[in-house]
């Protein structure tokens, strides 16, 4: 009889996980012994990058109770306003921490 070689659903995993690892750390073992005998030429330096204009954009979102006016510049929220349509006082939410503040004295 020839006995056939059975492997486990955990062992052929096991292998398939181990593999990339096994073969990036000789890659990463190449790279660091290559490194040292071989002096670093100074690197040029960095294209000087013009800024780019960022557009404006003003959102609103209006319901039956409420208004949201929102300022964002690229991507970045710069401002919300919210103004309740039933009576309530308008207040502003800060956009990183989400704070309510009211405007007491409007002068």
């Amino acid at each position: 009889m020839h006995a056939t070689p059975s492997f486990s659903l955990f062992s052929t995993r096991a292998l398939a996980c181990a593999l990339p690892l096994f073969l990036l750390a000789g890659t990463s073992q190449a790279q660091t012994a290559a490194s040292p005998s071989t002096p670093q030429a100074n690197p040029a330096p960095a294209a000087v990058k013009e800024p780019t204009e960022q557009t404006t954009q003003h959102i609103v979102v209006e319901d039956t109770a409420t208004r949201i006016d929102e300022v964002r510049i690229g991507s970045e929220t710069k401002s919300i306003d919210v103004q309740p349509k039933n009576g309530m006082p308008a207040y502003q939410v800060e956009p990183k921490s989400g704070e309510r503040t009211w405007k007491v004295l409007g002068f």
